[in-house]
């Protein structure tokens, strides 16, 4: 028995291996957005309770980990993005000692934890930056990006912010600009002053020691502006529509060289990785670049001595993946980083449900999910999405994103992928809360309930279930190596190998039926309950709309 079938079986028994390592390789990551999971004191708004109750959900799918987004103390201005106390847990949410009840009951149903560390800015409501803008002289006044203003009293540079205008906010205090990336609320930290490294990972050994198993490090690659403070070139206007922020930002108008990507984030990623090390634990970075994210995914996950693996925006995208981009997104990271680990997702808390954002079927979203955990790499599924659930429609009245509010209605911000989880049809709320919830629930996510799906054996829940138990019956699925990704029309194909075993995988993702034919060898169908089709004796295969193939052989 192998190493590989051993570490399968102890999961799906519910155990966890203190001593792996590894288990970050492969694993299923579900990410918990802690607002809108579960309300369990009927304040409309989740909490750490409440997903502790709900734990046994997650642990059905077959998962691996959660990942919880920032629970931390916060003015909630970004919603938790936005950390005034690294080291508690924001009253609204819980308490610690509600933290450390969500490890247990985790780790009891064999799921490892991740929490979602934002190191790249603060609150500005954070004691650190409280006494940096009181005075230039004083022990933090070089713990944030401060510059003076040019002699007319304009910005020091023209970088933008991804919420829109200038990166740059005034403080008549210092009289000098400090650098926000994000909110005006949400100061950088000057990651050129050791000290503030040094009190950042007092704060992952903080949670390490309290039992987390791993983290999702926000915004990874903005850590470290460059010290000279040189203006961005702009963007070629053909380039535009590949980024990170929507079309009617002007931060699509610059190549952000200067304010993010730099060079010294290396070192620091050697330090933390050197923290968390010694606790078995794992990191995914958040690499928020459109025109650099896999070349950026392989300096932060080379060497085995910074993080263990990035998702990039690749599959974050607005335009639906194809066979034919896929083949691209898989050359390109195969030329730029061909030992990286990635970790996929369509969706999370920051693009528009990839349900609507790529107009899925049904059949549709049935087979990309099969595609996804077939996948070479780790696989983030966000709350919801195993039940299907399409972008919500939140009218502008009840919007709380300020992202969505600063440019409605061009674009209507992140709410509508952030509306509370539905548990059961029977009333307006969705069993996410007794009170008013702090997003309106759609009535179109009250159908696909987790009860409505639980009664209807041909829900996209049931196959988020078996698609999920496939990979993990099929170690070459989680850890095995991946052929080239090819492609015939529609059908995109390849395979994966581990230990005498190989997986042959093919989709087609268009709704008409495809041939291809099949690799010499002595193929078995697999993966029947996931619609796989059937290869006929001579090598030919017949796909239906939406349908995949996934066959096996000795190696």
């Amino acid at each position: 028995m192998t190493y590989q079938t051993k570490k399968v079986q102890a999961d799906m028994a519910g155990q966890l291996d203190p001593t792996d390592k590894n288990w970050w390789r492969g694993a299923v990551i579900y990410q918990i957005y802690p607002r809108s999971y579960q309300d369990s004191n009927g304040d409309g708004i989740g909490d750490l309770t409440g997903i502790a109750q709900r734990l046994p959900h997650i642990a059905s799918l077959g998962v691996d980990a959660v990942w919880i987004s920032p629970f931390f103390t916060s003015p909630m201005k970004d919603f938790g993005y936005d950390v005034s106390d690294y080291c508690d847990v924001d009253p609204m949410f819980g308490s610690l000692a509600d933290f450390d009840q969500v490890i247990e009951t985790a780790h009891g149903l064999g799921l490892r934890v991740m929490i979602d560390l934002v190191l790249s800015h603060t609150s500005d409501q954070h004691p650190w930056f409280a006494q940096s803008r009181a005075s230039r002289d004083n022990a933090k006044a070089d713990w944030y990006v401060w510059a003076d203003p040019k002699p007319d009293g304009t910005p020091p540079n023209n970088w933008l912010s991804i919420f829109g205008g200038s990166a740059w906010q005034w403080d008549g205090r210092r009289e000098q600009y400090y650098l926000h990336n994000f909110l005006t609320s949400q100061p950088d930290l000057n990651f050129h002053n050791t000290d503030v490294q040094d009190a950042l990972l007092d704060a992952v050994t903080f949670w390490l020691q309290r039992g987390v198993d791993g983290f999702r490090l926000d915004t990874i690659n903005f850590y470290f502006a460059d010290k000279a403070l040189r203006d961005n070139p702009a963007l070629a206007p053909e380039d535009r529509n590949n980024s990170i922020a929507p079309s009617v930002n002007p931060y699509n108008h610059q190549v952000h060289l200067y304010s993010k990507n730099q060079p010294e984030n290396l070192e620091f990623l050697k330090r933390f990785r050197a923290v968390i090390d010694p606790f078995g634990a794992a990191a995914v970075g958040e690499v928020g670049d459109a025109q650099r994210g896999l070349e950026i995914m392989a300096e932060y996950t080379s060497g085995g001595d910074k993080v263990q693996m990035c998702y990039p925006f690749e599959l974050l995208q607005p335009a639906r993946l194809t066979a034919a981009s896929a083949v691209d997104i898989f050359a390109k990271l195969n030329e730029a980083a061909p030992d990286a680990w990635p970790c996929w997702a369509y969706s999370n808390h920051d693009v528009t449900r990839h349900i609507t954002r790529w107009d899925l079927s049904p059949a549709a979203a049935r087979v990309y999910t099969t595609l996804l955990v077939c996948m070479r790499g780790s696989v983030c599924i966000y709350q919801g999405e195993e039940l299907g659930l399409p972008e919500a429609d939140v009218p502008f009245e009840d919007l709380q994103d300020p992202y969505g509010i600063e440019f409605w209605p061009e674009y209507k911000g992140r709410d509508g992928c952030r509306t509370p989880m539905v548990w059961e049809p029977s009333n307006q709320n969705g069993g996410f809360s007794s009170a008013k919830p702090w997003l309106p629930v759609s009535n179109e996510h009250l159908q696909r309930s987790v009860v409505s799906q639980e009664q209807d054996p041909g829900a996209i829940l049931h196959h988020y279930r078996r698609a999920l138990a496939f990979r993990r019956m099929h170690p070459p699925l989680i850890t095995g190596t991946s052929s080239e990704v090819r492609r015939k029309g529609d059908v995109l194909w390849f395979s994966r190998a581990q230990d005498g075993k190989e997986i042959f995988c093919a989709f087609n993702l268009s709704d008409t039926p495809s041939a291809l034919e099949m690799p010499a060898g002595d193929w078995h169908q697999t993966g029947a309950e996931l619609g796989s089709a059937t290869p006929s004796a001579d090598g030919k295969l017949h796909l239906g709309p939406w349908q995949p193939c996934l066959a096996e052989r000795d190696v």
